[in-house]
This record gives C-alpha cells, sequence and structure tokens, in this order.
C-alpha cells in the first residue's frame, strides 16, 4: 500500500477483490474448527427449579404478618443456610445411597454444589393498561417510587449428570421450602416468648407500683387531690354549723340571763310579801340584786350610777342576812325549806327553764368544741394538699405509664400469639414449589452453535487481519494515483504494457482498453 494517499472506494474494493480468498477461507474453517473445539470440553447439564411466594390467605388488616424483611434478603439467607456443611451432608449421604451422586471427598462435593448452584429473581413486569388513567397524586404529595416485586426466584444446579443435576437441584430447594417454614415459625415464636417475658415484668412492676399507690392512699386518706374538694365543702358546712352552734350557745346563754332577771323580779315580789326579816326573803332579794347587777354590768361600766346603787344594794343585804343567819341558823334553814316549798308555780316554772338552759348551754358548748376539732382537721388537710398531690401525681404518673405500656405488650403479645398461630397454619406468606427441578436433555455447556459463530467470528477477523497485512507490506504501483504519491512527481506520459489486450465498458458505458501481463493480472487500463 502507498503511503501518503487518500483512498477512494474503489481502492477499497480492488483490495477486497484482491484478498477475497485470504478472506473466505479463515471464515470457513474457524466455524468447523470451533465447533469441534466444543466436543473437548465436558458436557455440563443445569436442571432448573421456579419457586413462588405466595401471599399470606389472612388479610393483613386483621393479622399482620410476621416478617417484614426483603424477599431478596430472605432468598440470600435462605441460599446460604442450604448450603451450609450441616444442610448439606445429609443430602449428600442421602444421594450416594440412591447412587445419584459421585463423587470422592465430601469437602470437595460440597464445594462443588455450592459452585454449581445459582439462583436468580424472578422480578415481576408491571405492564401498563393503556385504558386505565393514571392516578394523579395529591397535591403536595410526590408519587411513590415502587420497585418491581419478585414474586420468587429460579434455582439452578449445573452438573456432568443430568440425573444429578435434577436431584441436587431438588434437594437444595426442598432445603430452602423447609428453612423458610422453619425460619418464619420461628421467628413468630420467638417474638411471642420474647414479649410474653415483657409482658411478665411490666405486670410485675405494674403491682409494685399498684401497691404503693395503695398505701399512699391509705397513708392521707382524705387528704387526696380527688378529696380536696369534698374536703372543703365539708370545711364549709362544719364552718356553718359551727357558726350556727355558737349562735344558739350565744341566744341561750341571752335567755338564760333574761330568765334569771325575771327569776330575781318574781322572787323579789314574792318575797316582799313575807317578813322582811326572814333570811329566805333576804336571800331571794339578794339574788334578785345579783341578777340585776350582772345584767347592768353587761350593758354599763362599773361607774354608772344604777350598777354603784346595785352594789350597795347587794352588800346591805349580804350584810343583814349575815347577821340573820348568826343569830339563827337552824331556824333560818327550816323556814328556808318551807318557803322553797311554798313558792308559787311561776316560780318553779322560771327556775325549770333556767334549769333547760344551763343544758342546752352545756350541750352546745361540747358541740362547738367537737364542730372547732374536726374544722381544725379539716384546715390541716387543706392545707397538706398540695404537698400529698404532688407525691400522688408523681406515683399516678408512673402507674399509669406503667399501665400503658403493659396495655401496649400485652395487645403486641396477642398480635404476635396470633401471628404465631398464623404461620404453623400455613395460612401466612408461604413459599410453594411452581416448576419442580427438571431433567435436562442437553448439555448446557458447551454450546456447540456458540462455538460455531465464535469461530466464524474469529476467522472472519482473522481473515481481515491478514488481508489487511498484506495490503499494507505490498509496495505495487498500480494506477497513475500511486506513481504521483510514491514518486511526487507529474505524469507526462503513460507506456501500454506489452500483452494481451482485454476490452470492456466501465460502469458509465465508456470503452476500457486494458492489457493483461503473462500471469494474467489486469496492470493498466485507459478509458477511451
Amino acid at each position: 500500500m502507498i503511503e501518503n494517499r487518500v483512498l477512494t472506494m474503489d481502492d477499497y474494493a480492488a483490495m477486497l477483490r484482491r484478498r477475497l480468498k485470504i478472506i473466505i477461507v479463515p471464515s470457513l474453517l474457524a466455524p468447523l474448527v470451533g465447533f469441534l473445539i466444543s466436543y473437548a470440553f465436558p458436557a455440563k447439564y443445569t436442571s432448573q427449579a421456579l419457586v413462588l411466594v405466595e401471599d399470606q390467605k389472612v388479610p393483613q388488616g386483621y393479622v399482620a404478618p410476621v416478617v417484614t424483611e426483603d424477599l431478596s434478603q430472605r432468598i440470600a439467607t435462605l441460599e446460604q443456610k442450604a448450603l451450609g456443611t450441616d444442610r448439606l451432608q445429609p443430602l449428600i449421604q442421602k444421594l450416594n445411597q440412591q447412587g445419584l451422586l459421585h463423587g470422592g471427598n465430601i469437602d470437595d462435593v460440597i464445594d462443588q454444589i455450592r459452585t454449581g448452584v445459582a439462583i436468580e429473581p424472578v422480578q415481576m413486569v408491571m405492564v401498563p393498561n393503556p385504558a386505565a388513567k393514571p392516578a394523579s397524586p395529591r397535591p403536595g404529595l410526590a408519587g411513590p417510587s415502587k420497585t418491581p416485586e419478585v414474586p420468587g426466584f429460579n434455582l439452578d444446579y449445573t452438573a456432568s449428570n443430568p440425573r444429578e443435576a435434577q436431584a441436587v437441584c431438588a434437594g437444595i430447594t426442598d432445603i430452602m421450602l423447609q428453612e423458610n417454614l422453619r425460619d418464619r415459625e420461628q421467628v413468630a415464636q420467638n417474638t411471642t416468648d420474647f414479649l410474653s417475658r415483657q409482658v411478665d415484668d411490666a405486670k410485675s412492676n405494674l403491682n409494685d407500683l399498684d401497691a404503693k399507690l395503695a398505701v399512699f392512699k391509705r397513708q392521707y386518706i382524705g387528704q387526696l387531690p380527688d378529696d380536696e374538694d369534698n374536703n372543703l365543702k365539708i370545711l364549709t358546712g362544719m364552718n356553718s354549723q359551727l357558726e350556727a352552734t355558737t349562735q344558739t350557745l350565744n341566744r341561750a346563754q341571752q335567755d338564760k340571763t333574761y330568765t334569771e332577771s325575771l327569776l330575781a323580779q318574781q322572787l323579789a315580789a314574792w318575797k316582799s310579801s313575807q317578813s322582811a326579816s326572814n333570811p329566805q326573803t333576804l336571800q331571794q332579794q339578794l339574788a334578785l340584786a345579783q341578777s340585776q347587777l350582772i345584767s347592768l354590768q353587761g350593758r354599763y361600766t362599773d361607774d354608772f350610777p344604777d350598777v354603784v346603787k346595785t352594789k350597795k344594794q347587794i352588800a346591805d343585804l349580804q350584810k343583814k342576812l349575815d347577821e340573820i343567819n348568826s343569830a339563827a341558823p337552824n331556824t333560818t334553814a327550816a323556814s328556808g325549806g318551807q318557803a322553797n316549798a311554798s313558792e308559787p308555780p311561776e316560780i318553779q316554772q322560771l327556775r325549770m327553764q333556767i334549769h333547760q338552759y344551763d343544758q342546752l348551754i352545756a350541750q352546745a358548748t361540747r358541740e362547738q368544741k367537737n364542730l372547732q376539732g374536726q374544722v381544725r382537721v379539716l384546715q390541716g388537710r387543706v392545707a397538706l394538699s398540695p404537698a400529698v398531690e404532688e407525691q400522688y401525681k408523681q406515683l399516678t404518673r408512673d402507674y399509669e405509664t406503667a399501665q400503658k405500656f403493659y396495655d401496649d405488650l400485652l395487645a403486641k403479645k396477642n398480635q404476635s400469639a396470633m401471628q404465631t398461630a398464623m404461620e404453623r397454619e400455613q395460612q401466612g406468606e408461604q413459599m410453594r414449589l411452581q416448576i419442580p427441578a427438571d431433567l435436562p436433555d442437553s448439555p448446557s455447556f458447551p454450546n456447540r452453535l456458540m462455538f460455531a459463530a465464535g469461530g466464524l467470528g474469529g476467522g472472519l477477523a482473522l481473515g481481515i487481519g491478514l488481508g489487511l497485512l498484506l495490503e499494507m507490506r505490498d509496495k505495487s504501483l498500480r494506477n497513475e494515483g500511486d506513481v504521483i504519491a510514491a514518486l511526487q512527481l507529474p505524469v507526462l506520459s503513460q507506456l501500454p504494457w506489452v500483452g494481451a489486450e482485454v476490452e470492456g465498458q466501465n460502469g458509465n458505458g465508456k470503452r476500457r482498453l486494458g492489457f493483461m501481463s503473462g500471469s494474467g493480472n489486469r496492470e493498466e487500463q485507459v478509458e477511451v
């Protein structure tokens, strides 16, 4: 190939015509070689099983699923468990007994099985419905980008024997299905056991708080926040009763004083009719004067004239009575007894009223003291209510928190028990063997057609490469362009090649003259 020259499509076509044999021969021989080479590799057979995942039969609105792990992760976990040594050894022993597995060392067989297993998730393709209108998302909310669900997986196993491939594929699939059932049930049972222990601990804590709250209520009975309003109402009632009792006591004392004054007046009037020297008469006069003095002192001061006069009268009567008593004590006593016995009914009635007033005053005094004591107790309870309320709120808050925590755990425990029952009855999400492991009738490797196609591609590339290499090494001058590019001089004239002349027409209808060399190659062409 002459360098420093721009090649045209005619040049490429001429090169292709010149090197066509070199390209065709490797392209024809290489597929045959590739097909024959495929027989040098040992045949491998692949058995495939399809496992689909079924949704739980109980609606999730009633019982939530116990396993929320992504299905792809669970499939990977199940694969690792199924390919564990403790799971593969029983399978290998079983297949050896059936004569379906031929291997020496068990570790080598396990490595061979692990190498030959391949799991490929089955993606669910969501086909859009052209007639269905897309749901418009709510304003302010972006539509959720859902990834395609994984409804199952394909399990492939490749071995040198088709029956061995089928047996191992079926065995590993069965192990994965059993492990899935065991894992789901174990997760549900472990969750239930854990929640049961937590419920027991929460119940024990709740009982302790309940006991503390009961002791606190017994200790501060009547002083709890719930009793504050009741205590205030009772205190208001007690104050009203105390005020009424005090008024009753004051009124009874006033009535007694008034009755005593009347009695003194009646005695004075009655005794005035008796002998002035009678000690009984003097005594009645003295009592009447004393009653008058008490009544006057309740209204006036000691300097008031009537008070001074009454005091003097009392002193004179007391002096006169002392003189009579010292002269004839026995006679005075007998006369007094007769006088008391001969008092008029009005005086006796007044004395009875005074006695009743004394009893009423004594009873009112006792009630007043009792009510005052109760009022002090209630006032003490009301005064202690804020401090007791703070402690009570703390205990109540802890108790309510523990009660809520216990109720939540109990609800979760019941939910977990339902999930466990659902898994035991196989009503939850299950993996079902949709297509059992098939018996391959043709090897999956080597693919002889692919080897032949590869040989064709390789041969074609080799032929083209050889043709290009020969063209790169060829320095022949075949036309005017090659001469100009090689010599870098213009062509002044052309000499025809001495040989057989060949006449033909080009694509434009012009007559073309050529000269053939002894070898039959066209060396020069001239258009006429």
